[in-house]
């Protein structure tokens, strides 16, 4: 009704049923007590009609576990704020935009630091075929892009970012166990301040866990999450450069 928020609650099998599957991991080995175990867990969290609908040993000492339930809880969706960022620019129009506001082709130096050696992130990102039908940065050709791969460490980047007077440094972390990303993004721009280079280019970070939030609180210009496409990053990259440029002129 109009002058009403919009509650919202889980979706199953009826609208509004609160129904909700999710899975966990116990440190007991695989039995029907380890069942229950589970079932009483949900429980507690402030699940209603619990069923244990699939359990798997992991090891002898743990269990996996995939449970239903139901929650009474329901959200004011008309009150959900998100710090987003959406795509704005094609393959086309970016390089387009280059052209007509920056006039030269832009320096993007792309890696996965830390001991991280999944390259799958950056390489959708950066390589010249991209994924699913999106060109990578290195085909753009208003876009000079340079992939240095995974394990790369955060003053290896930089160093490569400086000598390559680049614009913008594009930072994939995939590893996310025991919050190891929240360390190593936030040692890389206290490297970059500490050498005086932060203000002098755009640090953008991408991952799984990743979100423009997360990204923003550590200090970086924006962070993108599953689901982002190579010209999603080039439309901020570019945009924010005219930006920058504007408010220093």
């Amino acid at each position: 009704m109009e002058g009403q928020n919009m509650m919202i609650r889980p979706y199953g099998d009826t609208m509004n049923d609160g129904a909700i599957q999710l899975s966990f991991t116990l440190p007991v080995p695989h039995s029907a007590k380890a069942d229950e175990a589970a079932r009483q867990y949900a429980k507690k969290l402030g699940f209603n009609e619990v069923e244990v609908v699939h359990s798997n040993p992991l090891s002898d000492k743990f269990t996996f576990f995939v449970i239903y339930g139901k929650t009474t809880q329901q959200l004011d969706y008309d009150k959900v704020e998100v710090e987003a960022i959406e795509k704005t620019m094609d393959y086309y129009e970016v390089n387009n935009y280059i052209e007509e506001n920056i006039k030269r082709k832009i320096v993007v130096v792309g890696a996965c630091t830390g001991t991280d050696a999944h390259t799958v992130g950056i390489d959708a990102i950066m390589n010249m075929k991209g994924f699913d039908q999106h060109y990578g940065l290195e085909r753009y050709p208003m876009i000079e892009a340079i992939n240095m791969g995974a394990q790369i460490t955060n003053e290896e980047l930089i160093e490569r970012a400086v000598e390559l007077n680049a614009d913008a440094i594009l930072v994939s972390q995939v590893v996310t166990q025991k919050e190891v990303h929240i360390q190593n993004m936030t040692d890389l721009i206290e490297l970059m301040e500490a050498e005086g280079v932060r203000s002098k280019m755009l640090v953008v970070a991408g991952g799984p866990r990743i979100s423009n939030k997360l990204a923003l609180e550590l200090g970086y210009d924006a962070g993108f999450g599953r689901g982002t496409f190579p010209e999603n990053v080039a439309s901020f990259v570019v945009e924010k450069m005219v930006e920058k440029k504007a408010v220093s002129s």
